[in-house]
């Protein structure tokens, strides 16, 4: 079944179709919310938090995208969520993102490196590079998302790209 008639079906309330939506698509949110909120249980509810709010949502959504793409637009507004909701309650400043990947061999001792490095970032630096390198949108789509300009947009990510290139290499 193609995803217009699933998105179709998931709007006149069929759930398994919802389902069959984010299960196509299911690796790319999570990566989204794990790549932005740079913890694996912050992840776990950012992705609980998308995938209720599109659910909740999905008779809102007007079919002028992708799915997939509105579907990442969710999943890093969760995850966003997610973060100000841990900053707001942290009475000790800024939380100490942590990877909870196993270091078990150099494969993984570089995946830790990277996510170390990405949440070094400003948010809206993580943010953009992660909704175009792990969500795969478009510069105008990651503008239309973070209320920027097309041009913010690729400088946050050139930045990003910079400083995360300068972080791994004084690693």
């Amino acid at each position: 079944m193609s995803e217009r008639e699933l998105v179709l079906r998931s709007q006149e309330g069929d759930r398994a179709a919802f389902g069959e939506l984010v299960t196509r698509n299911r690796d790319q949110i999570w990566a989204i919310c794990l790549r932005i909120t740079a913890n694996k249980y912050d992840a776990e509810d950012a992705l609980q938090d998308a995938l209720i709010a599109g659910w909740q949502n999905i008779g809102k959504f007007r079919g002028d995208s992708k799915f997939t793409s509105w579907m990442y637009r969710i999943a890093s507004n969760a995850a966003l969520g997610v973060i100000r909701k841990r900053l707001d309650t942290s009475a000790d400043g800024p939380p100490e993102f942590e990877s909870n990947a196993p270091r078990i061999d150099a494969q993984v001792t570089d995946v830790a490196r990277v996510r170390a490095a990405l949440s070094a970032l400003p948010i809206e630096f993580r943010e953009a590079i992660v909704l175009r390198e792990f969500g795969d949108l478009s510069y105008q789509e990651i503008a239309d998302q973070q209320g920027v300009g097309v041009q913010t947009v690729k400088s946050r990510i050139n930045r990003a790209r910079a400083k995360l290139l300068e972080i791994l290499q004084d690693a």
